[in-house]
């Protein structure tokens, strides 16, 4: 059976039957005085595959890796690379302002922080079976790693929240408004409504004596003052300024 281990690893034949094409959980296999760690590359977002980062550490205390060098260094840079994900991370939740960019943000660092959850479980399991002290660095690196990724997550989805709830106070704010100003003119409909609809009915021309005086200039007169009401009016039934484009700039610079 095909198995991810090279096959110059002098491990124990059971570490090769256990392990097979594909990584699978992150674990840690001990025998024979041998450590295999079968770990996880650091995750890329939208990528549901997890790529294999194999490391043996043989019976004599010294260190292989799959394709990382060998040493354990390899296994220091390994941890390196999931710090510099989060410091990544950390440096784009910073700059987030919308709640695209801290969904962003949450989508990448979710998978981050399982990842490193599970690295830490297995380098504590590993620093159980076997009595190494750069054993017990390498797990300190990676609660620090793990703890670090679990603030980015909480970080990342506070401020989707609080971006999400100002949006909403936003709309509320200019749904209110509307309503308002639909109150308004309803007001004015009901107050004119009766008149217009008698009017409409009889068709109504009442002799006043303006019919003829000053004309045409005063149908004119009038007119001009009709449309000046309704600016007048229109004025009046205009939402106030930064109430809403306004509360939005506000609501974005404060998050």
């Amino acid at each position: 059976m095909k198995s991810l281990i090279p096959n110059q690893w002098a491990v124990p034949k059971r570490f090769r039957e256990r392990v097979g094409e594909s990584a699978g959980r992150q674990r840690q296999m001990t025998g024979d005085g041998h450590l295999l760690l079968v770990l996880h590359a650091v995750p890329e977002p939208g990528v549901a595959e997890r790529g294999a980062r194999l490391f043996w550490r043989d019976p004599a205390g010294g260190w292989k890796s799959a394709g990382q060098g060998s040493g354990v260094g390899a296994l220091r840079g390994y941890l390196g690379e999931f710090e510099e994900a989060v410091d990544r991370q950390e440096l784009r939740l910073r700059a987030a302002a919308t709640a695209t960019e801290y969904f962003e943000v949450l989508k990448a660092a979710t998978p981050l922080h399982r990842t490193s959850r599970n690295l830490l479980r297995t380098l504590q399991e590993a620093r159980e079976a076997v009595d190494d002290r750069e054993l017990i660095n390498l797990r300190d690196r990676a609660g620090e790693v793990e703890r670090a990724a679990e603030l980015l997550v909480s970080e990342a989805r506070d401020g989707l929240d609080f971006t999400s709830a100002q949006q909403a106070e936003a709309q509320a704010k200019v749904s209110l408004e509307l309503a308002r100003d639909g109150h308004k003119l309803n007001t004015i409909a009901a107050v004119f409504l009766p008149i217009t609809a008698l009017a409409s009915i009889f068709s109504m021309t009442l002799r006043s004596g303006l019919e003829t005086w000053f004309s045409p200039w005063l149908f004119w007169l009038i007119v001009a003052a009709g449309v000046a009401l309704g600016l007048t009016m229109k004025a009046r039934l205009k939402p106030e300024k930064g109430s809403a484009t306004g509360h939005s700039e506000r609501s974005r610079g404060t998050a």
